[in-house]
């Protein structure tokens, strides 16, 4: 009985882990809309932000499109890249490691002109395998109540690393969710602006009769449209990161489940046929003894 007892174990350990993958697999799930969610009550707020930019494109154009707002000369890049603090989420942290390092390469930045910022522990680890050393690591934020607080610290570092280290770019990278389990990584600049998207939302019409005014300067408009879209910016990255890194740990337990399922039916069969087996040898040993009391009364 000793192998069927093994058997039992490994069922009953098998179907254990199948209720834990499945848990995972809802969780997962439910984290994914919310993160899905986040990022779409964003846009109306960025839609917002771009009116306000319109605006000002419209009564004081230079303050923002100034050429010498956006010349750059000895590039010194500030990179920001998220990724995860936890495991089962399969190549979610080696595809935006190999990602960011394929496009900073296209970039011809060298490392000495380079500032690395990584949201997440295990991506700080694997961009340090490939010879690349963060500067700063942040913990990913575990809800949407923690989003705010992580990018506020993010915020500070940058803006120190542009009075401190002469940082005149920054990009941040990201795997982006698209639905389901599929995710792409992706990159945008945060800093500068966008001078080619500037000029195209100058040349579009207004929507209305009249053109809102303004009563601060200028200057400070700017300063605070570009504060808003430089946080509302990494919001949407992290929260794309996290509702992404969501779709690949789902995928990761589809393929568990997938693989558990087979085992457990594989473990199932066994069992049966262990116990078929042992079934028929107590049988065949129940006769034997039978036989032979049999020849002994004949005796």
């Amino acid at each position: 009985m000793s192998n069927l007892e093994t058997f039992k174990r490994k069922i009953d350990t098998a179907e254990d882990l199948q209720s834990v993958v499945k848990t995972m697999k809802a969780l997962a799930a439910v984290s994914i809309r919310q993160y899905e969610k986040a990022v779409t009550s964003l846009e109306t707020y960025d839609q917002t932000l771009e009116m306000g930019l319109h605006i000002l494109l419209q009564r004081d154009p230079q303050v923002l499109l100034n050429p010498s707002n956006y010349k750059i000369g000895k590039r010194q890049l500030g990179v920001v890249v998220f990724g995860s603090d936890q495991g089962m989420c399969g190549q979610f942290n080696e595809r935006i490691a190999n990602y960011t390092l394929e496009q900073i390469k296209t970039l011809n930045i060298p490392k000495n002109n380079l500032t690395l910022l990584t949201i997440g522990l295990r991506l700080a680890d694997r961009l340090e395998s490939l010879d690349y050393n963060s500067e700063q690591v942040l913990t990913v934020p575990s809800s949407i109540e923690g989003i705010t607080n992580t990018i506020q610290e993010t915020v500070l570092i940058l803006e120190q690393w542009r009075q401190q280290k002469g940082i005149n770019q920054i990009i941040v990278f990201h795997n982006d969710f698209i639905s389901g389990s599929t995710y792409y990584p992706r990159y945008v600049q945060i800093f500068p602006l966008n001078l080619e998207r500037l000029q195209n939302l100058k040349k579009q019409p207004w929507n209305s009769r009249s053109l809102p005014n303004f009563t601060m300067l200028s200057t400070q408009l700017a300063s605070a449209l570009f504060k808003q879209h430089f946080f509302v910016s990494l919001y949407r990255a992290c929260a794309e990161s996290l509702a992404s890194e969501n779709a690949s740990r789902l995928a990761s337990m589809q393929v568990a489940e997938k693989n558990i399922k087979e085992r457990l039916l594989e473990l199932q069969n066994q069992f049966q046929h262990q116990r078929q087996t042992s079934i028929t040898e107590e049988l065949l040993d129940i006769v034997s003894g039978f036989e032979a009391l049999a020849q002994e009364v004949d005796n």
